[in-house]
């Protein structure tokens, strides 16, 4: 039985398998040990607990680590089965013994609760423009819409415009697209900051000809604390764009959420490197076309 099954590495990359085909090869080092002679028994319901206990640092580990999206369903099985093994047997109400099928699903199903759950954290602009996304992606769609999930959210239409996440289309509205957004936008210049432009902002500076590795540094910079709330979207955003099988979304949030522990890296560099000049005076260039 493998005890404390835990991903310490896992790395993505294109493989070419033949002409015009590509394959994504993945690569998992686990770490076993043997399980005590004293291990316990416990009861299904014991064996959730565990798993809503202990899978929420592990899942926030697994990501500062820098594992893509893409990889993350089959690294969150880790710290997961590490739960399972753990214990001698965990039984099920019939009193039999829980299958290792069983624990899996059970894992999966507590994951998504888990990330579920963080979409309560965000701003509402950010609730409200993700369950958007969900439901329609960037599509434009009557203006009634939006104010229902606004109305759900407490949150006037108004805001998500001058926000500048909606577009008002006069009687309908859609997500602003990523090409649609203002050159120079900064978030220390945003005054109606939302986690939802942290994510669209830096996916276009990471990609755009004018930008890259640096630039995006930059701005993950400027966003203090809201870094690692954006990060956790770009996650969100890659499961629903898979789900809803919109594969070059899905590409651009993967490739994000993967270059995020580096970007922070570089903006803890950037920070360091001028520490007297003060947020303002150290990103002029990103705030000069507010």
């Amino acid at each position: 039985m493998v005890d404390g099954t835990w991903p310490l590495r896992t790395e993505s990359a294109g493989r070419l398998i033949g002409r015009g085909a590509n394959a994504l090869a993945s690569s998992v080092v686990l770490v076993c040990r043997k399980r005590g002679s004293d291990a316990e028994v416990i009861t299904r319901a014991e064996f959730i607990r565990a798993l809503k206990r202990e899978m929420p640092d592990a899942i926030e580990e697994i990501r500062k680590a820098g594992v893509g999206p893409v990889d993350m369903q089959q690294s969150v099985i880790g710290p997961g089965m590490g739960v399972f093994s753990r214990y001698a047997k965990v039984l099920e109400t019939d009193d039999s013994a829980m299958s290792v099928k069983t624990a899996l699903s059970l894992i999966n199903r507590v994951w998504e609760e888990i990330e579920n759950e963080l979409d309560a954290n965000f701003d509402p602009e950010t609730q409200v423009a993700l369950a958007w996304f969900a439901s329609y992606g960037f599509e434009v769609k009557p203006s009634g819409e939006l104010t229902m999930l606004a109305n759900a959210k407490n949150i006037p239409d108004r805001a998500l415009f001058d926000s500048g996440v909606f577009r008002n289309l006069h009687g309908r509205t859609a997500l602003t697209k990523r090409h649609e957004l203002p050159a120079g936008w900064s978030p220390v210049g945003d005054h109606t900051l939302t986690i939802w432009e942290c994510v669209q902002h830096t996916a276009r500076v990471l990609n755009a000809e004018d930008g890259g590795g640096e630039a995006a540094a930059r701005l993950v910079a400027q966003m203090g604390a809201k870094s690692a709330d954006a990060q956790k979207l770009s996650y969100r955003l890659f499961e629903i764009a898979t789900q809803k099988g919109w594969s070059q979304e899905a590409l651009v949030y993967n490739e994000l959420a993967q270059e995020w522990a580096h970007l922070e890296d570089r903006a803890a560099g950037l920070t360091t490197a001028a520490p007297t000049r003060g947020v303002q005076g150290a990103f002029t260039f990103d705030r000069g076309n507010t």
